[in-house]
């Protein structure tokens, strides 16, 4: 298990929960709206199509070699169409600003994130770097150069005789 250090905005309300596993099973920490006082009794309003970033009032230190992924809830997404328009998002190791989570409305009402709410949820997993080479020639596939759709839909014939 690593470790994630977590520091408060001096204007955070410390009654909100910090990330939290809801399972013994979650692979995410929910992650929680905390609101700058002024802002508190009335939430922010995501109107249809809208995108908002919506503050957690902490910071976080994740250690090198890790990011942490800010992912949609998926009881957000399918009952209120409130998702993440970056999915996921990365926190770098070396980010120290504030946490704050851009949220999209795809929902055909105006939502409203009230303080304290779950609106996301964090993953902490390693991070592979690679080095980029340049070279001539890649190695062939069965795939090859087959892109979007291209290896079709569930098992299911090509739709609209498409090349699928």
């Amino acid at each position: 298990m690593t470790l994630v250090q977590v520091m408060w905005e001096e204007w955070a309300d410390r009654a909100v929960a910090l990330p939290a596993y809801q399972t013994a099973g979650a692979a995410g920490a929910d992650v929680c709206a905390n609101f700058p006082e002024a802002d508190r009794a009335g939430g922010i309003v995501i109107e249809p199509l809208a995108r908002v970033i919506v503050p957690t009032g902490i910071r976080v230190a994740i250690s090198v070699g890790y990011e942490m992924q800010i992912r949609p809830r998926s009881g957000l997404a399918v009952k209120f169409g409130i998702t993440l328009p970056n999915t996921p998002g990365t926190i770098d190791s070396d980010y120290r600003g504030p946490l704050g989570v851009a949220l999209i409305n795809l929902g055909a009402k105006p939502y409203v994130v009230r303080h304290g709410d779950r609106i996301a949820q964090c993953v902490v997993a390693p991070v592979v770097r690679a080095r980029f080479q340049v070279i001539d020639i890649l190695d062939e596939t069965v795939r090859g150069a087959g892109g979007f759709g291209s290896t079709g839909f569930g098992g299911a014939a090509p739709r609209s005789g498409g090349k699928d």
